[in-house]
């Protein structure tokens, strides 16, 4: 890759890993799903900018909107908020390696709907050793009784994490067969028009009185989930995808375990224990391994 292209890269990994650390923040003071919608309010306004420099075409078919519509529902809306619910439970570190499964479901999703994108052994391999490692993640919390209970919560919470990552798998498969052609500046903003309509009814039926964040770190969280996590990243992913195709590109997702264990621990106080260890090894070195070819 060329230094420009190293340069995007690292900067995505860095922008993706350390949005765990800014939820982990925001959820503290504001729910879910007001989260949410502020974060996708605020990749909207980002990527309105973009949209007036670069004046990109919108599509014209009313189908390619609804495929755009839904898209905005699976890849941000439903995952932002089921990572959002999760890390009221779980330490940002966990999230992060949990989100970075979703090469995994990936491959499994992509071998029964692209002829172009099957399954190997090497594959097959990692996909077993990845999920060997969620099951270490999770053992962490498991204990006798462990439903209902607080412990249940947190398994509760990775669930969620691991709902997403699988939410976001779908969503690439079936971006990748529906809008071939279409610019990446408005595959960032239409989908986010839906998400966030959709987010802030929500907000509307499930917060009476609505009660805005009071707390400035709050706010710096939601702004930087939005402008930088959102509108920054999804130009800079698009770039890479151009650039230096979509099997490099999909490494970034290396980036997240390291950077989410090391902000954990540094700004949050979460423990690094050898099961976290252990499973964010055994996560990382899967994704190497499905992502070697043959």
């Amino acid at each position: 890759m060329k230094t420009k292209d190293w340069l995007a890269f690292i900067t995505l990994g860095l922008i993706w890993g350390s949005s765990f650390l800014w939820i982990k923040i925001a959820v503290s003071e504001v729910s879910p799903i007001m989260l949410v919608a502020f974060r996708l309010l605020f990749g909207i306004l980002g990527s309105a900018v973009v949209v007036l420099i670069a004046k990109p075409a919108f599509p014209k078919e009313r189908k390619l909107w609804l495929i755009l519509t839904l898209i905005g529902f699976t890849n941000n809306a439903l995952p932002y908020v089921l990572i959002s619910w999760g890390e009221q439970y779980i330490d940002s570190a966990v999230a992060a390696i949990l989100n970075s499964t979703t090469p995994l479901f990936t491959m499994i999703i992509a071998h029964f709907f692209l002829h172009d994108d099957r399954l190997s052994w090497a594959r097959l391999a990692g996909l077993l050793i990845g999920f060997a490692g969620i099951v270490v993640l999770m053992s962490r919390d498991l204990e006798p009784g462990f439903l209902g209970s607080e412990a249940g919560l947190v398994i509760l919470g990775q669930l969620a994490v691991l709902l997403a990552s699988l939410s976001y798998a779908g969503t690439s498969v079936y971006a990748r067969r529906t809008t071939k052609g279409l610019s990446p500046i408005i595959q960032g903003l239409v989908p986010l028009l839906g998400a966030d309509a959709v987010m802030w009814a929500l907000v509307g039926i499930t917060e009476s009185p609505v009660r805005l964040p009071v707390l400035p770190i709050t706010w710096v969280a939601m702004i930087w989930l939005g402008i930088m996590g959102v509108c920054v990243a999804f130009l800079l992913y698009y770039y890479l995808l151009h650039s230096v195709g979509p099997t490099r590109t999909v490494l970034v997702t290396y980036v997240f375990p390291l950077v989410g264990v090391a902000l954990g621990a540094l700004f949050l106080q979460e423990s690094i224990d050898t099961l976290l260890l252990a499973g964010a090894g055994m996560v990382v070195g899967s994704i190497i391994l499905v992502n070697r070819g043959k």
